[in-house]
């Protein structure tokens, strides 16, 4: 039917059918969402493409999402393994530039061809930009890009689906220590009562024994005389035999023991004069509030004993600060039960709901400081739109929220403007290079494509040996800095099915913008080779 091949019909007809194979497994291995790809690419063989506007709204809705989700864990990387992963990165870009010059040589093709080849097979567009302005815009440089741009994609696809496997990575394991590690920052949160038995604090209140400042645990609930049950304030007395609830980790719950007394199994039953609830922060109000700005304590009787953020639980203390999302577990009286709800917002619809207006305006900062130049070794450089929008939306994840505007995205909203801008993307970007798939390598010969495959592979196969043996690098966060270091997102839509878990994205984020500076450098250094001679 000829309503098939129009652009926009297409790009749906391509996408369906995409994920239909997308979700067939030979062996247990499927392609996932990267199918839509190698669909797209038998489309383009045939002439149908779909337009670039599609690729690059595409493209920025990926980029911010993954930048939105990313931008607290990006700058906590830092102090943990974020050095080691833009070790990665240089070691991919590094490793990549020196494979196309010394194949060029091994294949006798000039290198004029093989600095296009290099900037195609890490599949950048910023590189080719700097590589044509390194060579004086020679056209054998964007030959060499057209020629293995296309494996330059399905390259790190392939790769990153099959390396699990020739490594014999079991990805839950993987996962087990990634929330391992991520629980050593952020420990486990626990529940026990206590029997008030220490007689250094009988008969002395809240303000005066400072319990959290001395613990770090929280106390939820009390109970005394065997049947009043009370939520905590600060003019509360402890009295001997008192059976205090505290919530907080291991470790602070053991000091809890040494300053009120001995663990204890007795219960502390439900009472209709106490309420433990989860309650969401959707009241823009209170998000960047610290919980002693909200002194819930003091105006509502309430305490707050566990933060809930991304999935994993917090101590909360007075200089707490919520985020739009962030899950409280809130021990208040029944009285004010519904006053304390209103005040944090408690709304799954506002939490589901997508603010376009933070989302606009943050693509908009990011459009414009990546079109924003920067002298850098002799070449004007630019973030260029994908790096500009990910440096933006990583500075504003961290921010949370400015006046009114809420910068951070549900984690329901962000699933579905990312799976959507992967999926325009993936479908424009194949049409495009299916286009000149076959034709490419019939005019240019093998040996491009092989340079190709050469760059494409070895940087990745020698970064995937150091990162495991001798970085011992988290393989899920690794694959996500493999790809950051090719600045391939379609690699990175290759690894997100295999994994529950925000390793690779944060991953990707950290390496991402280290990764195009050095891929620039790296096209200086072949070009100065190329006047050299």
């Amino acid at each position: 039917m000829e309503v098939l091949t129009q652009d926009y019909v297409a790009v749906f007809v391509i996408i369906a059918l995409g994920i239909f194979f997308g979700k067939l497994k030979i062996k247990g291995v499927s392609l996932g969402t990267s199918a839509v790809l190698f669909i797209a690419l038998i489309f383009g063989h045939f002439g149908i493409v779909v337009p670039a506007i599609f690729k690059t709204i595409g493209l920025i809705f990926f980029i911010f999402t993954i930048g939105i989700q990313a931008g607290p864990g990006f700058f906590d990387s830092f102090r943990s393994d974020g050095l080691k992963l833009i070790i990665i990165s240089a070691i991919v870009v590094v490793t990549g530039g020196i494979t196309a010059v010394v194949a060029s040589y091994f294949f006798n093709v000039n290198l004029l061809y093989a600095i296009g080849i290099y900037t195609g097979a890490l599949t950048s567009t910023p590189g080719l930009a700097s590589a044509i302005d390194a060579t004086g815009g020679a056209v054998e440089t964007s030959i060499g890009y057209g020629v293995v741009y296309p494996f330059g994609v399905l390259g790190v696809i392939f790769f990153i689906r099959l390396i699990p496997k020739l490594f014999r990575i079991n990805v839950q394991k993987e996962e087990e220590e990634y929330y391992e590690k991520t629980n050593k920052n952020y420990p486990k949160l626990i529940a026990k009562n206590f029997k008030v038995s220490n007689e250094n604090i009988f008969n002395k209140n809240f303000i005066e024994l400072n319990i959290h400042a001395m613990t770090g645990a929280n106390i939820s609930r009390i109970l005394k005389n065997g049947k009043d049950i009370f939520v905590p304030n600060r003019d509360l007395i402890l009295e001997k035999n008192d059976i205090i609830r505290a919530v907080g980790t291991k470790k602070s719950l053991k000091k809890v023991a040494f300053l009120i007394g001995e663990e204890t199994n007795e219960e502390i039953p439900i009472s209709d004069r106490c309420i433990v609830d989860w309650v969401l922060v959707t009241n823009k109000k209170v998000v960047n509030k610290s919980l002693s700005e909200l002194s819930l304590g003091r105006n509502y009787n309430a305490t707050v004993t566990r933060i809930r953020r991304a999935g994993i639980d917090m101590t909360p203390n007075s200089n707490s600060r919520l985020r739009f999302g962030d899950k409280l577990m809130i021990v208040s009286g029944t009285y004010n039960r519904d006053a304390v709800i209103k005040l944090i917002g408690d709304s799954s619809k506002k939490l589901m709901e997508i603010d376009f207006l933070p989302i606009s305006i943050a693509i908009i900062l990011g459009i414009l400081l990546g079109n924003i130049s920067v002298p850098l070794f002799g070449i004007n450089f630019k973030l260029g739109i994908t790096g500009g929008v990910l440096l933006i939306s990583l500075l504003l994840s961290r921010v949370g929220k400015t006046g009114n505007i809420i910068w951070n995205v549900s984690g329901h909203a962000n699933q579905l403007l990312r799976q959507m801008g992967l999926l325009f993307f993936l479908a424009s970007i194949g049409t495009s290079a299916g286009t000149n798939f076959i034709s490419t390598i019939e005019k240019q010969g093998i040996e491009l494509f092989l340079i190709g495959i050469m760059v494409t592979l070895i940087p990745m196969l020698l970064a995937v040996i150091i990162g495991r043996y001798v970085l011992k690098i988290n393989f899920l966060s690794l694959l996500g800095a493999l790809t950051g270091g090719m600045t391939s997102t379609p690699g990175l839509s290759a690894v997100t099915p295999l994994t529950k878990t925000n390793a690779p994205a944060v991953a990707y984020a950290t390496v991402y913008p280290f990764a195009m500076v050095i891929l620039i450098i790296c096209t200086k250094i072949i070009g100065a080779i190329l006047l050299f001679k």
